[in-house]
């Protein structure tokens, strides 16, 4: 498999695990520290940044989510727009343009047609300030 799609698959199972984690109200990487078989590195790689920068992503997503508070957000969106902002903070060796097109197809899977447009917006804010020369 191309690492395109090995990539997709991680973010997919990234997003999982931080959607169980929201729900369950657990720690990122106790959820991960649970499963019987450890996911792809760069799904753990996600999560546990994620994790490790909650407080920098969730001030982020405040400023740049006009209208709305990362509380109120959909628990599917808020854990996309998480997982994202994390690539783009530190994931410097994937292009601005794939994160945020796996996050806008991420949402209208599994969320909405309308999340899609709405995480579009945020992550296309998020990008001017993190990676200034990308777009």
């Amino acid at each position: 498999m191309a690492v395109a799609g090995v990539r997709r698959q991680a973010r997919e199972r990234a997003l999982g695990l931080l959607y169980e984690a929201e729900v369950k109200e657990h720690a990122p990487s106790g959820v991960v520290a649970d499963l019987p078989v450890t996911p792809d590195p760069y799904a753990v790689a996600l999560v546990e940044g994620v994790e490790a920068h909650a407080a920098e992503i969730d001030r982020l997503l405040a400023a740049h989510a006009i209208g709305w508070s990362v509380d109120r957000m959909p628990a599917v969106d808020r854990s996309l727009l998480r997982l994202a902002t994390f690539e783009l903070l530190g994931r410097p060796d994937t292009p601005t343009g794939v994160v945020i097109s796996e996050a806008v197809d991420l949402a209208k899977e599994y969320s909405t047609e309308e999340s899609g447009r709405f995480i579009n917006g945020v992550l296309s804010s998020v990008a001017g300030v993190l990676r200034p020369s990308a777009g």
